[in-house]
């Protein structure tokens, strides 16, 4: 199975000769759970894209420093891709800025939250609409999050899966393809301490020190991975079907 990964941003430079890059994040998080696994990226956010939705077997959008508002020509065409990608029911997983820009894609509504900064070791509650691909799911689940945006209106047809108080759509689907979650279950406690660092001057004191404190609590990142691949491999399964 080929999974394409969609890359609209990029690691800190200073952080990049340590953690490379966010698409190397995926493959470390997936590919342990099936050596047959193979991954190819395309930097969307310098004009890079696939030619065409077939390209892999199932896509992830990642993370970005960018808001979906800002409206740059390659957040215009990725919506574009996004669309037909869903509508081909081509299996498409988006995290964070992926979640945000998927949403906007089919018709939701992102902003820079009231909120503020939500960052450090978040919980979520799965909704009573879980999805069959996270089986015995429990009914807390932490991951890290590095967020100020947040989707604060739904496209038709969006069931929220997942949701914390500060984060109210935190995890999203859209039929049986299209799924996504705000966290960043890719993020590893060394990378999001190493973030926090990076960016102290953009964050307020309490704030920071709050999300510092949270690294110590224990995270259900390689839950989610398995979630995550059972996602993008039954449903192309029931796609071929």
């Amino acid at each position: 199975m080929k999974i394409g990964i969609l890359e609209t941003g990029l690691v800190p430079e200073e952080l990049r000769d340590e953690f490379k890059s966010y698409p190397n994040m995926f493959e470390t998080m997936l590919g342990p759970l099936d050596p047959k696994l193979t991954f190819q990226t395309w930097t969307v956010l310098l004009d890079e894209f696939p030619g065409n939705l077939n390209a892999a077997d199932a896509w992830i959008v990642t993370g970005s420093k960018h808001g979906v508002y800002e409206n740059e020509p390659w957040m215009i065409r990725l919506q574009d891709l996004l669309r037909d990608i869903v509508a081909a029911k081509v299996p498409v997983f988006g995290v964070c800025f992926g979640h945000q820009i998927l949403a906007a894609a089919l018709g939701g509504k992102v902003v820079k939250s009231d909120n503020g900064w939500g960052i450090g070791v978040h919980e979520y509650t799965t909704g009573k609409q879980a999805p069959a691909w996270l089986g015995n799911a429990p009914e807390k689940f932490k991951l890290n999050a590095f967020h100020q945006d947040q989707v604060v209106e739904l496209p038709e047809g969006a069931i929220v899966w997942a949701s914390s108080e500060f984060c109210p759509y935190a995890a999203l689907q859209y039929g049986e393809t299209a799924a996504s979650i705000q966290p960043h279950p890719e993020f590893q406690r060394p990378y999001e301490e190493a973030l926090l660092k990076a960016r102290y001057a953009l964050l307020p004191e309490d704030v920071h020190s709050k999300a510092t404190a949270s690294l110590g609590e224990t995270i259900d990142s390689t839950l989610f991975a398995k979630w995550m691949l059972t996602f993008l491999r039954g449903k192309r399964a029931v796609k071929a079907a």
